[in-house]
């Protein structure tokens, strides 16, 4: 409770007001920061406390900037304090019913079809995020740390990533325009507040091929064909081609893969929210089982003879941003 005081300390708006006036209640659902629910005055606000290290692979300047954008747009929550320099963040409390582990989604037909148009709000904010992610590039990041560390990995991961080059030439032969993402739509992040759904924790957030998105919130939140075919067409329409659905699938193989690298991190942290080593094999054996499968390959050869382009408001916008791009927005 100290750091919280004195994380609270630093925040204009809180600065002259007593602990005693200050009601603090944790929050639950993070696996790598600490959230807490303050409530002064009558009003609620969110603290979170970015869990140590965290700031080796999340770029907090393009998280503050991309938190804002998504809250002008009301998409996310407004943003009233952030501290680049240690992830420190306060946003107004949204008053909602988390969709974590999916139950919502196994107990409400409606639920990926409003998870859906969320997406959809986001990836059509008009704006462009400080950020671009890449989910090869995100990975080879982790590894990296991993290899400073001496941190060894199972011959499994190899095998996979080996698999995981033809994705990524399927996907760069093919490019989709970028639009913003928030690239950790898993139901702990998604609040249902009376049937709108807001998106919070824009750690990993950037610009993103959108299929990406959709077929993490599939993977995340467990969904079958049907409530795929649910969240595609709400998304989509109508006009959700057999391409689009290619290129769904390789993305939940790559989403299984990036998620198994984060794990190993988060073991050789020694992160104790839970066994992230049982969590980085289950997600390493779910991406080689899709990478495996009789249709997999040919997704990949959908994906990769271009028949899966979206119309996306970005279109006028470079499919993979230069460094200097990017330095520029």
């Amino acid at each position: 409770m100290d750091r919280v005081y004195v994380a609270l300390a630093r925040v204009p708006l809180f600065g002259n007001v007593r602990q005693g006036g200050i009601e603090i209640e944790r929050l639950g659902g993070a696996l790598t920061n600490v959230a807490y629910k303050v409530t002064v005055g009558g009003a609620a606000y969110a603290l979170r406390l970015a869990g140590d290290g965290t700031s080796e692979y999340i770029d907090r300047k393009a998280e503050e900037h991309n938190a804002r954008v998504a809250a002008e747009a009301g998409v996310g929550a407004e943003v009233v304090f952030f501290d680049a320099t240690d992830g420190t963040m306060v946003t107004r409390f949204v008053e909602g019913v988390s969709m974590i582990e999916g139950e919502e989604f196994t107990l409400d037909a409606g639920a990926p079809v409003r998870a859906a148009r969320a997406l959809k709000r986001v990836h059509s904010l008009g704006r462009l995020f400080r950020s671009r992610f890449d989910v090869f590039a995100t990975i080879e990041g982790y590894l990296d740390l991993l290899r400073g560390w001496r941190v060894p990995l199972p011959t499994d991961y190899y095998e996979v990533g080996h698999r995981a080059r033809a994705v990524r030439l399927a996907l760069e032969t093919s490019p989709a325009p970028l639009v913003p993402c928030h690239n950790d739509p898993w139901p702990g992040n998604l609040l249902d507040a009376d049937g709108r759904i807001y998106l919070i924790d824009w750690e990993y957030s950037g610009m993103n091929d959108p299929m990406s998105d959709l077929a993490d919130l599939s993977v995340e939140a467990g969904f079958g064909p049907e409530q795929d075919r649910a969240m595609m067409e709400a998304y989509r329409g109508d006009t959700a081609s057999a391409a689009l659905y290619s290129r769904l699938e390789i993305y939940k193989a790559m989403g299984d893969l990036h998620w198994s690298a984060w794990g190993f991190v988060q073991h050789a942290k020694g992160n104790p929210a839970e066994d992230f080593r049982s969590y980085a094999l289950e997600r390493l054996g779910r991406s080689k089982t899709r990478m495996s499968g009789p249709d997999f390959g040919r997704h990949l050869s959908v994906v990769r003879t271009g028949g899966s382009q979206l119309h996306c408001p970005y279109s006028a916008a470079p499919a993979f941003y230069s460094p200097n791009y990017v330095a520029e927005i």
